[in-house]
C-alpha cells in the first residue's frame, strides 16, 4: 500500500514562492518515476513536472525556469519549489506515483 501526503499549499501574492512537498510511504520509492501535476476550476488535470527514477525532470513549458522538482530519498519525500508564483498557477496541486494519487494541497496565487 502506498500512500502520498501532500503538504505546503496556501495562498501566496504573484512572483512569491512556495514549497510542496509530499511524503510517500511503501517501497520501492527510488525505483519509480513520482510528479506533480495540477488542476484549476473547470479544467483537465494537467502534468506540471516529473522526475524519472534516475533523477531526470521534465517540466511544461509553462513552469520552466521557475519550478523545481526534486526529492530527498534518505526521507522518502518529493518537493516541488515554485518560484515566481502567476495568478494562473492557482490550482490544487496532486503528488503522483504509478497508480497513487495524493489527496492533493491547494496553491492560490493573488494577483
Amino acid at each position: 500500500q502506498v500512500q502520498l501526503v501532500e503538504s505546503g499549499g496556501g495562498l501566496v501574492q504573484a512572483g512569491g514562492s512556495l514549497r510542496l512537498s509530499c511524503a510517500a510511504s511503501g517501497s520501492m520509492f527510488s525505483g519509480t518515476a513520482m510528479g506533480w501535476y495540477r488542476q484549476a476550476p473547470g479544467k483537465e488535470r494537467e502534468l506540471v513536472a516529473r522526475i524519472s527514477s534516475g533523477g531526470n525532470a521534465y517540466y511544461v513549458d509553462s513552469v520552466k525556469g521557475r519550478f523545481t522538482i526534486f526529492r530527498d530519498l534518505a526521507k522518502n519525500t518529493l518537493y516541488l519549489q515554485m518560484n515566481s508564483l502567476k495568478p494562473e498557477d492557482t490550482a490544487m496541486y496532486y503528488c503522483w506515483r504509478g497508480t497513487y494519487w495524493g489527496q492533493g494541497t491547494q496553491v492560490t496565487v493573488s494577483s
